[in-house]
């Protein structure tokens, strides 16, 4: 006899006519496709055992052979139970089901009713004790009068009702149902409501759920006129009710007030409800302690508590003993403290399931405290502080555990002994416990209903022993990040024919892989990464594994080919081989598994080309082949559309872009670093609207930066340094790199990284934009070694999140703008610019950087810097007027900057410039104050024989009044320039830096000359008569 069928969507109905043996049918989809439009059950008519037809979950519109009631429907006078719930039906389908006589279950929930509901329509189902209606665009309900339907219906589900304010007008007709004992209206708004007559004649009802609804104080108080509610479920309500309301149900046995506010004092009055045997308050926003005496401990009758996801701290109190009859106990998720051993829970010995987890409790790795719990079946205790406890007694523990969750921190000594005596266990999990000892095998063998084995970084040492005979009922076993430093056990897959999970990562594993992993084909996910694995990987392996998604073996010692030849793996997911030795190219036998979603054979030796990957990898999504020695060019649109990462960096790649990655909309990370790739970044990369990781250093691109770059709204990460690039920074990047990812890390190394731009060591040009300054999320900057002009940007002190700010080898001048509310700038360098004036105040973090932060720059002065600013005590003083005649003829530097710098230090300059010694027998009037000229020539610090003759000359140029005659100023200056312009060619490059400083501090002192005497306009025209390269105009 032909008991259910569970039918594929593809069937039809006429497919399984002439079943009259069929009790039980399912049409609800699997997994997508499902039945649309017109349904003919007439196809269905013979189907005279069927009981149960499921629909639900179609897209159904109409149901023909219902309507008007037809004959054939009386051959299913047998169906009991019929779901038609997420459809497309509407108001005529109900009077269509007059005819199901014998129908027990119907649920109409989540179609297009709407309107009127007469109920009398449904007056033929005498036999029905639940109807579900809800999730319907209902305005109003009629009851019925046949008092069959009135005498038998027991449950009725209103649920999600309350669209629009109707919620007064849908409860019209709960008064005709006088039987009812269940009743659901959860989802709905009541908040103004007053129905205590519609609820009071519903006298029988026990059971109300009013879950994620809406009450206010009025419309609860309605409720109360349920005399005989044993079930109240209240989960996530939305409202604020007082603890007395719910006092008035004197008979309640089972309250789920869960993820429902309650004030603190609730614990205390709880145990008014003396006969509650079912206490639910998790996620409550409970804080403070527990009531030391009166309240919760007062629930005698209390089978199962659950307190877990509150705020609830210290110890837990004793009067806990009371509760003797307690089966179920969760205050996980809680601040609760104290050693465990002196808590009353050891004497509550009916407890069958206990749940501890995420406390600060200390636990006795022994669990000494519950030896007496004869039947506790059931313990979590993960996340707490797991101790070894000293003296234990040589006792025999009353439980047979069936799953045990004991992981945590902490110093667990040996191997708990208490397992030893366990025969059931199901589940264990002692991740993270510092144990001695060798793998427990024995655990194993002891337990042949074992299916999920937990033993992750427990300290464990010595060979790796698998037990005697095979475990079929092993699915998950996971012993990584220990120290077994022995090979696989060769017969691993006899011994575990049938697990899903395997993880022997990080054990220092060494030898082949054994070829009887093949033997495992429900395997699905291997992972054998970070060991000492040797050898090839076994065919065997490859080929018997049907099932596998995930082989990780990442960082080990194997070599060869990357795949075997021959591979059945249509199932594989991810495949990482990085970190190992394999050579030769990749096979084409990797095209093979086409469900391949994640590839990563970086950090190998292979070389060869890269192939075309469009075709075969249509799962694709993250690709990373870095770290290899591929070469050539890159196919042409060689990824699938959809892939999302892509990683070729440190390889030998070259050529140019060209149309790659054409149509990868979703691309969100590129690095092609650290190849040779040459020519012009494609316009393309803009239309890549998800991308946040574009890495292109390390090439030899060329060019501009594409204006594309700035349709990029994703990008975190930019990294173009290390190229031929030119033209300008884009200020329109800033906006695009001005988000920071928040998405789960993944295997994407990125996403972990600071967000950030650089641009390095490029031949950009231009000034640095402002709208730099704008990038108030990034961490790293790095514009060094270009040829950057102006000024650096005072919005650079917008960027509250930068870490690294490098701007070094550039020509960038003024003054460095206030940076010290940088709080998080770790790294900092302006070196070897032409920026002047004051370094910033070393506080804060500008007080870890040294003098390498500023080098190069001769007018900069301050800490760290070994150069003092001038004190403006004596400083020449320049009127403002002065100052505003110096901004009109375009003077070339910053004067305040000047005086608050010494000029032209710890350069130096080519000897044969001590012929400039001819300067003594000049005489020269003054044009500025004596200490300010030998400040000057001082400061030069040429050689010794060179600064001592020029310092004695002024000395014997001086006269008694301290003034230097006026008479040969043009002849002295314009001298100094030819010979300093004759002698710039003969100086190396690091030297000719200098000679653009001292003709500025030259230009200055003339300027200065003409500032006390303004008749000297021959300066001006000797100044005009060279042009930047010293040649004569």
């Amino acid at each position: 006899m032909r008991t259910g069928i569970r039918t594929p969507l593809y069937w039809r109905l006429e497919s399984i006519v002439g079943t009259s043996l069929i009790i039980y049918l399912d049409f609800s989809p699997w997994p997508q496709r499902g039945l649309k439009g017109l349904i003919d059950i007439q196809k269905l008519s013979n189907g005279t055992s069927l009981k149960f037809l499921n629909l639900a979950g179609n897209e159904i519109e109409s149901l023909k052979s219902f309507q008007g009631g037809g004959k054939e429907l009386q051959k299913l006078s047998n169906l009991e139970y019929l779901d038609l719930s997420y459809n497309r039906l509407d108001n005529n389908s109900l009077s269509s089901l007059r005819r199901l006589s014998s129908l027990k279950f119907l649920n109409m929930e989540y179609n297009l009713l709407e309107g009127l509901i007469n109920m009398e329509e449904l007056d033929a189902l005498g036999n029905l004790e639940v109807l579900s209606l809800g999730g319907n665009q209902i305005t109003k309900v009629v009851a019925s009068r046949d008092m069959r339907l009135v005498r038998n219906l027991s449950a009725l589900f209103l649920d999600n009702i309350t669209t629009h304010g109707r919620s007064s007008i849908q409860l019209e007709l709960l008064g005709a149902y006088p039987f009812l004992k269940t009743l659901s209206l959860t989802d709905n708004s009541f908040k103004g409501a007053i129905f205590a007559q519609e609820l009071h004649n519903l006298s029988s009802v026990e059971e109300l759920f009013l879950d994620h609804s809406s009450l206010d104080e009025e419309s609860f108080k309605s409720f109360g006129v349920l005399p005989f509610l044993k079930f109240l479920s209240m989960k996530a309500l939305n409202a604020t009710l007082p603890i007395q309301g719910l006092l008035n149900f004197k008979n309640l046995v089972y309250l789920d007030l869960s993820f429902f506010t309650l004030h603190n004092n609730f614990l205390k009055d709880i145990g008014k409800i003396s006969s509650l045997k079912i206490l639910l308050l998790s996620g409550c926003q409970l804080s403070g302690t527990i009531p030391a005496a009166k309240g919760l401990c007062e629930l005698k009758h209390l089978l199962k508590l659950d307190m877990s996801n509150n705020d609830l701290r210290g110890t837990l109190p004793s009067c806990l003993a009371n509760l003797t009859s307690l089966q179920q106990l969760d205050i996980s998720s809680n601040h609760f403290i104290g050693n465990i051993s002196i808590y009353p829970l050891g004497t509550l010995t009916s407890l069958h399931k206990l749940q501890l987890s995420r406390n600060l409790f200390k636990i006795p790795i022994s669990l000494l405290p519950f030896f007496n719990h004869s039947k506790l079946k059931f313990l979590d205790c993960h996340e707490n502080e797991i101790y070894a406890d000293i003296d234990v007694p040589n006792l025999t523990p009353k439980f047979q555990l069936e799953t045990l969750h004991l992981s945590g921190q902490g110093d667990g000594g040996v191997f708990p002994k208490f397992l030893y005596y366990q025969h059931n266990l199901g589940h264990v999990d002692l991740s993270y416990i510092k144990m001695k000892g060798e793998f427990p095998h024995w655990l194993i063998g002891n337990n042949t209903k074992l299916n999920t084995l937990y033993l992750p970084s427990c300290s464990l040492s010595g060979p790796l022993h698998l037990p005697i005979h095979s475990h079929v009922h092993l699915l998950d076993l996971d012993i990584s990040d220990n120290s077994f430093n022995s090979p696989i056990p060769t017969e691993i897959g006899v011994q575990f024919p049938n697990l899903y999970f395997l993880n022997l990562s990080g054990n220092g594993l060494i030898g082949d892989i054994p070829s009887s992993f093949g033997k495992m084909s429900q395997l699905i996910k291997l992972d054998l990464s970070n060991n000492r694995l040797s050898g090839i990987i076994p065919q065997d392996l490859i080929v018997g594994c049907i099932s596998l998604f995930d082989l990780i073996l990442s960082n080990n010692n194997l070599q060869g080919q990357i795949f075997p030849k021959q591979a059945n793996c249509k199932e594989l997911g991810r495949l990482l081989l990085d970190g190992n030795q394999f050579t030769g190219s990749i096979p084409y036998s990797i095209l093979n598994c086409t469900g391949l979603n994640m590839l990563d054979v970086s950090d190998n030796h292979l070389f060869g080309s890269i192939p075309g990957w469009r075709r075969n990898m249509t799962f694709l999504e993250v690709l990373d082949l870095s770290k290899n020695k591929f070469s050539r060019t890159l196919p042409s649109s060689f990824v699938p559309p959809q892939i999302r990462e892509v990683y070729l960096s440190n390889n030998r790649l070259q050529g140019p872009l060209t149309n790659a990655f054409y149509n990868c909309s979703e691309l969100m990370t590129l690095d092609l670093s650290h190849n040779y790739f040459t020519r012009r970044i494609p316009d393309w990369i803009g239309k890549f609207p998800k991308l946040s990781y574009l890495l292109l250093g390390y090439n030899n691109l060329v060019g501009e930066i594409p204006i594309q770059l700035c349709n990029l709204g994703q990008l975190s990460l930019v990294d173009l340094s290390n190229n031929n690039l030119s033209g300008h920074v884009l200020p329109c990047i800033t906006a695009a790199s001005n988000k920071v990812r928040q998405e789960e890390v993944g295997t994407n190394p990125y996403m972990a990284s600071s967000p950030g731009l650089d641009l390095s060591c490029n031949n950009l040009t231009g000034k640095i934009p402002a709208e730099i300054g704008n990038l108030n999320m990034i961490q790293v900057l790095n514009l060094s070694h270009n040829s950057l002009t102006g000024l650096i940007p005072q919005s650079f002190s917008n960027l509250k999140q930068i870490e690294s700010l490098d701007l070094s080898y550039n020509k960038l001048n003024g003054k460095i703008p206030q940076l010290t509310q940088l709080n998080w700038l770790a790294v900092f360098s302006v070196a070897h610019n032409n920026l002047s004036g004051k370094t910033p105040e070393m506080v804060a973090q500008f007080a870890t950087f040294d003098n390498n932060s500023y080098e190069g720059n001769p007018f900069l002065c301050g800490p760290p810097l070994s150069k003092s600013c001038f004190s403006s005590s004596t400083m020449p003083r320049v009127s403002e007027e002065d100052k505003k005649d110096h901004k009109r003829d375009g003077g070339f530097m910053d004067m305040d900057a000047f005086y608050h710098s010494t000029m032209m230090s710890e350069l130096s300059l080519c000897p044969s410039l001590s012929k400039l010694g001819w300067l003594q027998n000049n005489e020269l009037e003054l044009i500025a104050e004596y200490n300010l000229l030998l400040v000057f020539i001082r400061g030069l610090q040429w050689n010794d024989e060179s600064q001592e003759m020029i310092s004695g000359s002024l000395l014997n140029s001086m006269n008694n009044e301290g003034l230097v005659k006026r008479n040969y100023l043009d002849e002295v200056m314009m001298d100094s320039i030819v010979i300093l312009r004759e002698r710039e060619a003969q100086c190396t490059v690091d030297e000719g830096g200098f000679f653009k400083n001292v003709f500025q501090a030259i230009e200055f002192l003339l300027w200065l000359a003409r500032m006390r005497e303004p008749s000297l306009n021959a300066i001006d025209f000797g100044l005009s008569v060279f042009d930047e390269e010293g040649n004569d105009q």
